[in-house]
């Protein structure tokens, strides 16, 4: 039987991005981890201490992490608010008893529906089946965090049902689906025009920024990602899927909890210093920034023969330091970028995937970037400093070239969204479609390739 000690040292090894480890085919996206605080096993390297040259204060207490395959309950949650309850009744109602034809998509949670109100307003309805990695903490934490907060930018909580063994959440529906939807999905017949992919960020990076600030003491959302943003009839963006939320920052009083995330989007730094803040919120959303520029998924599969996966954050990255990201732009939009937008939009998303926290930015100056980016796309840059310079030395030689001649080159035009931020108003699980990204032959590969963060003993 392996020891806690040997597990960890096997999770480490597996996160440290070496070219030398050789990639096998995984299923799933997410993985499962448990934190305990104390001291790291023997022979573990233990956190580095906080920076006292920079003076700054570190409120977070140092965790050592493990892997396992089961989810940690912790102490009893809150009552659920009972204003949003329904009878399970009008649920099968709403959903005509969950009739198969209007099955809209599934996903970690179970599976969702498209059902009507008796008001006539269009819901979606997750209802999660046994079997299926998350459960109640997830489902509880759900409700209590979209129950407190309303965003434009943020899905709508209309209602749950906790009847007996029954956990189903009710949510408004989101015509548009997913941007993971819109960027590179076989099945996708419309495509975004790049001002439309810069409203769809800057309105996610509202989002998260209402997250981070808005409540007492902020909430993470731990599972930032392309299919966790969903698109309104109207094309506007809203942040979704807050199973995995940590409202503040962890409990120094709490010996574990559950760490949960998807791979590809998960912040490195974690796994040097074992911190959870709302920075590692803003290395994944650097992820999805690129994601939206380059139409290419989290973990790249490089050729079917050699199936190989390359991690898009450090392979983009490699690209914007070498000063040539547009060589991997999206070629459907290529044509109409101001290169003066597309420079800006790419040095935040490098800002957001530096490999320190105290680095990034925070959410609320990504918005501005972005702002400002959209500005320089229409012509009318405000007349304000743009953000330092974040370009590093150039990268290594070695970098890829992409195979872009696998892009859909069309393109389409939709309403714009509304500008209006007032605070009134998932995962694909609330709109059409599943959660598989599927294979996309990006880039001739050889022994120096970017590999992808690695899953481990089992983890989802």
């Amino acid at each position: 039987m392996e020891s806690p000690q040997q597990r960890t040292s096997t999770l480490w090894k597996s996160w440290s991005f070496s070219p030398k480890h050789q990639p096998t085919k995984r299923t799933t996206e997410e993985t499962t981890l448990i934190i305990t605080e104390g001291i790291s096993p023997s022979g573990y390297p233990p956190p580095p201490p906080p920076n006292s040259a920079t003076g700054e204060k570190k409120s977070h207490s140092w965790i050592t992490v493990h892997t396992d395959n089961t989810t940690t309950q912790g102490s009893p949650l809150p009552e659920l608010n009972l204003k949003l309850k329904m009878p399970l009744s009008e649920i099968l109602a709403v959903t005509d008893n969950f009739n198969p034809k209007l099955l809209i998509g599934s996903g970690g949670f179970g599976k969702v529906y498209e059902g009507k109100l008796a008001n006539g307003v269009t819901v979606a309805v997750k209802r999660s089946e046994s079997g299926h990695g998350q459960g109640r903490p997830e489902f509880q934490t759900e409700v209590l965090v979209l129950s407190k907060i309303r965003h434009r930018h943020l899905v709508s909580l209309i209602g749950y049902c906790d009847d007996g063994a029954e956990m189903i959440l009710v949510y408004e529906f989101m015509k548009n689906g997913t941007l993971r939807d819109h960027l590179y999905r076989a099945s996708t017949t419309t495509m975004l025009n790049w001002k439309q992919r810069l409203e769809i960020c800057i309105g996610s990076a509202k989002g998260l920024h209402y997250l981070h600030t808005g409540s007492d003491g902020g909430i993470i959302h731990r599972d930032v990602k392309s299919t966790n943003i969903l698109l309104d009839e109207n094309y506007v963006a809203k942040v979704a899927d807050f199973g995995l939320s940590q409202a503040g920052l962890p409990d120094p009083d709490h010996h574990s909890m559950a760490l949960k995330g998807s791979f590809g989007y998960l912040d490195p730094e974690f796994f040097r210093t074992f911190q959870l803040t709302d920075k590692s919120d803003v290395y994944s959303f650097g992820v999805v920034l690129l994601e939206v520029v380059c139409a290419r998924p989290a973990i790249v599969n490089s050729t079917a023969a050699r199936r190989e996966e390359i991690n898009l954050a450090e392979w983009g990255m490699a690209w914007q330091k070498k000063g040539e990201i547009e060589k991997i732009v999206d070629p459907s939009i290529l044509g109409e970028m101001n290169p003066s937008s597309l420079r800006k939009f790419a040095e935040v998303a490098e800002k957001c995937l530096r490999p320190d926290g105290v680095d990034r930015p925070t959410m609320l100056d990504v918005c501005w970037d972005l702002e400002y980016a959209l500005q320089l796309q229409q012509g009318t840059p405000a007349r304000r400093e743009p953000s330092e310079d974040s370009m590093m030395d150039d990268a290594s030689s070695n970098i890829l070239r992409p195979i872009v001649s696998g892009f859909r080159d069309t393109s389409f035009i939709v309403g714009e969204e509304d500008d209006d931020d007032d605070d009134d108003d998932d995962d694909d699980e609330m709109s059409a479609g599943d959660d598989s990204a599927g294979d996309v032959d990006a880039t001739a590969t050889d022994s120096g390739s970017v590999f992808s963060q690695h899953r481990v003993d089992g983890a989802r």
